[in-house]
């Protein structure tokens, strides 16, 4: 028999025991995005990737999967990946440096595909968090596990809460507009701003008032040019309600109100995440930020680390999609439901 170039005999003899003994010379594709394999007695290590390192959020997200590290006993990789490259080789890294799996939150949502194929490539297990894939399709990577807000939800508990604090002050609809920070390019933030509208809809507030501030960039400057911009083409609304993706978004709006000189006690603010708004809320004088939703970070970053664990030592796959909902916090309770989140000590 012609053996193929480069095919040694011993080889050939080889690929004849794993026969004779059940195996083979070819392995089967992973049919998971990660990998489906489970078990492992090795030593794990975990990745967990972030687009934002400096952003409170996130640093709180890497406090909870240190915390899961030392209960568990696993080590763990934190990386800050603030663009596509920087996220593609760091998997090449993890992967080099003998981890197992990872978590992420990446920069751009397409990059979904890439960041799927990389990992599938590498025999890395890998669960989404925050920000869902999209595919080419253009819609969520349901075949990608992911934790994540119900970010429809979490917007129609902000329109909620507007609503409930403007008929508590007494507010008329005809003197009052809602500015609605937005950010449509990102599935997640579309999803709350309009859920927050709807929601506010839902409580009797005239659609035809709600307003959007879209900005350009998703930072306190971005949310402030953006609002600054309608507060100046709505000049005659006396009370503003005021919602968005979340803090940032919201606190750039509030900022933007006080410079143009509206009361405090004329606006009702509401933002989501509850960690980047917390300076605001500990100002010895009160602003128009009235409260934020809070968000879990010991679930984003606890929990996926736990699940990702599990899943490579045990091989038990966790579910494809699970959500988290948040906790309403104001001046007045934000310090004790922080230290009951772990936030805060």
């Amino acid at each position: 028999m012609k053996l193929p170039a480069g095919f040694r005999p011993l080889q050939l003899f080889g690929c004849l025991i794993l026969l004779l003994g059940g195996g083979g010379c070819t392995k089967t594709p992973d049919t998971a995005a990660a990998g489906k394999a489970g078990g492992t007695s090795q030593p794990i290590k975990i990745g967990f990737l972030v687009k934002q390192p400096e952003e409170p959020w996130f640093q709180l997200e890497w406090k909870f999967a240190e915390k899961a590290a030392a209960d568990l006993k696993f080590n763990l990789v934190k990386i800050g990946a603030t663009d596509g490259e920087k996220v593609l080789a760091a998997i090449d890294n993890l992967a080099a440096g003998g981890a197992q799996g990872f978590v992420i939150c990446t920069p751009d949502t397409k990059l979904g595909p890439a960041i799927v194929a990389k990992a599938k490539a590498a025999n890395l297990k890998l669960i989404a968090v925050d920000d869902q894939f999209i595919g080419a399709d253009g819609q969520p990577m349901k075949n990608v596990h992911y934790l994540g807000i119900s970010a429809r939800k979490i917007g129609e508990s902000v329109g909620q809460t507007l609503a409930a604090e403007m008929k508590k002050r007494g507010w008329k609809a005809a003197e009052t507009a809602v500015c609605m920070v937005t950010f449509d390019e990102l599935a997640t933030a579309k999803e709350r701003t309009d859920g927050a509208s709807d929601a506010l809809v839902a409580a009797g507030f005239p659609r035809e008032k709600i307003f959007r501030a879209p900005v350009r960039t998703t930072d306190i400057p971005g949310s402030f040019e953006a609002s600054n911009t309608l507060l100046t083409q709505k000049p005659d609304v006396k009370r503003w309600l005021v919602g968005g993706m979340n803090d940032t978004a919201v606190l750039g709006a509030v900022r933007a109100l006080e410079g143009r000189g509206v009361p405090v006690e004329n606006a009702i603010a509401v933002g989501i995440n509850g960690t980047d708004c917390i300076v605001e809320l500990e100002k010895a004088k009160p602003t128009s930020f009235y409260g934020s939703m809070l968000l879990s970070a010991k679930e984003h970053g606890y929990k996926t680390c736990e699940m990702l664990r599990q899943w490579i030592k045990d091989g038990v796959e966790p579910p494809l999609d699970t959500r988290t909902v948040g906790t309403l916090i104001t001046r007045e309770n934000f310090r004790q439901v922080l230290k009951e989140q772990g936030v805060r000590d």
